[in-house]
């Protein structure tokens, strides 16, 4: 007897093969190539081959299709569960971008009755606001239960509002309230969790700051009885046996299916365990998924390709680390719209990926959206001057510099790309020295031409994931925002050019830093 668990992660929208850089893009990844893998495992399953498909969450959110349907066509908000019917998932779990739209939409997109398991994310009453906490599947002799796990850390980054009324319970103590009952009940038990992994899989060293953001190794490590564990949120491409378990997360925007099999003697009891994750490049976009996408596909591209407005000078990115240390044109730009939605004239904002386009000359909504990619809203919040400096350094350690040339220090590349966790302000002067220690890298920081006192007060504008103390800025907090503007910051671009049609490109010179090689920066 065999059993297998196939499962795809962090899809985030990406449903027919393209980037959206263009109208015709065409890339090696995508629900739709997804799609066709996971059929023909079905179809050539062995006759005692019992297949299970889980989504591992993420999937209504982060592509020009999600945003289009959220927030200009929400009668195709039906797509989601036809593509998912498509496909044939037996579990769907929530991610943490589930919720970026409310809980309202949520429910819409991922009807309750369409198999999501959710184990952690409680009502009021103390039950699961949507789903079941689990699902035991009895089919061939064999019983295979599937535990459902969001990372707990949604409320550091979520809009209260978009989350208001549930409990976010621990990761780690729900699964040790289920798994052993699991285990009592079922041949197999699989947790499949929307969080990754926090320590080197090997030595069990963390590699990374532990936040509780990410808790699979002491899932592993203090839940015993998981046969298999299901992982996602990262954006990793992961397959192992970690602590006797077999493990998978397969990448994002369906890149790869990730693959658990188990192999069961008379008993039932597992002999053999394997995993793989098989790249989605090189297979066919699915016929169906393809049908049921295609014609809101066109409507979107139509959308993306609406203009918006003109930049006059140079607004695109060329070279990201380099405009990271010295600030350019299209972060100022980002920074001026901030300020002048909500007021202050101190913003900060980041370059959230190396594959930001930033503006052409005749703009459009595709390159709004392809450039600011995440749907985040705006605070100002009201800091002290030793709140600036502390977050300047916490962004100057982005920076390492290694043989005198400036790179990126390792734990913003592994296990997972943090761009976004770097920011760049306007309204002040400020420098770095990269050659001093960690901590003492802010040189120069001045507001209006006077240095900045820890005890000033400044009310600056940031997105609502920094606001909230999101990617560890623990001297930003929702305590201290005095004004929010819930608008998507993709909408705030496109109404300042209306409102400004032809925006002149400025070149900033606030930014200085120290102590490396020109070279590479």
């Amino acid at each position: 007897m065999k059993v297998t668990i196939l499962s795809t992660s962090d899809v985030h929208g990406f449903v027919l093969p393209t980037d959206f850089s263009s109208r015709d893009s065409e890339v090696p990844f995508g629900l739709a190539r997804a799609a066709t893998v996971i059929a023909e495992l079905k179809a050539h399953a062995a006759d005692d081959e019992l297949v299970i498909t889980i989504e591992n969450g993420d999937f209504i959110q982060g592509s020009p299709l999600t945003n289009y349907i959220a927030k200009e066509n929400r009668n195709a908000v039906g797509l989601y569960q036809q593509l998912a019917k498509q496909i044939g998932y037996d579990a769907r779990i929530l991610g943490n971008h589930e919720f970026n739209y409310g809980v309202d939409y949520l429910q819409t997109a991922i009807p309750k009755d369409v198999g999501v398991l959710n184990a952690n994310i409680l009502a009021s009453n103390d039950e699961p606001f949507m789903g079941k906490p689990y699902r035991i599947i009895e089919d061939k002799g064999v019983k295979v239960a599937i535990l459902g796990l969001t990372t707990d850390y949604i409320p550091h980054w979520e809009k209260p509002a978009n989350i208001e009324g549930l409990q976010f319970m621990d990761v780690v103590e729900t699964a040790k309230r289920y798994v052993p009952f699991l285990r009592q009940e079922a041949d197999l038990v699989i947790v499949a969790y929307h969080g990754g992994f926090e320590a080197d899989l090997k030595t069990g060293e963390p590699d990374a700051i532990l936040t509780g953001e990410n808790v699979g190794y002491r899932l592993l490590r203090e839940v015993p009885g998981i046969d298999g564990l299901v992982t996602g949120h990262q954006h990793r491409q992961l397959a192992g046996i970690v602590q006797g378990t077999a493990t998978t997360q397969p990448g994002y925007r369906g890149e790869n299916v990730g693959v658990l099999t188990f192999e069961l003697d008379d008993t039932n009891a597992v002999t053999k365990q394997a995993t793989q994750l098989l790249s989605t490049k090189g297979f066919k976009p699915d016929a169906g998924i393809v049908a049921l996408t295609q014609g809101v596909q066109a409507r979107v591209e139509d959308w993306l390709d609406s203009p918006v407005g003109q930049v006059a000078g140079d607004m695109l990115v060329h070279a990201p680390l380099k405009e990271r240390a010295h600030g350019d044109a299209y972060l100022d730009f980002i920074n001026r719209v901030q300020m002048a939605a909500v007021g202050t004239d101190i913003a900060a904002t980041a370059l959230f990926n190396n594959e930001v386009p930033g503006f052409k000359p005749e703009v459009t909504m595709r390159d709004v959206v392809t450039s600011y990619i995440y749907p985040n809203t705006l605070a100002a919040e009201k800091i002290t001057g030793a709140d600036l400096k502390a977050a300047l350094e916490k962004s100057a350690e982005y920076f390492t510099v290694i043989d005198g040339e400036l790179t990126v220090t390792p734990i913003f590349m592994e296990p997972k790309p943090q761009h976004y966790n770097y920011d760049y302000w306007s309204g002040i002067d400020y420098a770095f020295d990269l050659s001093l220690p960690v901590g003492q890298r802010v040189t120069k920081l001045k507001y209006h031409g006077h240095d900045v006192a820890p005890t000033d007060e400044l009310v600056v504008a940031l997105n609502q994931y920094r606001a909230v103390s999101g990617g560890d800025f623990m001297m930003f907090g929702a305590e201290k925002i005095v004004k929010e503007l819930q608008v998507d910051i993709t909408d705030l671009i496109a109404d300042y050019f209306v409102a400004h049609p032809t925006v002149t490109a400025h070149e900033p010179r606030n930014l200085t830093t120290h102590g490396y090689s020109w070279m590479q920066a």
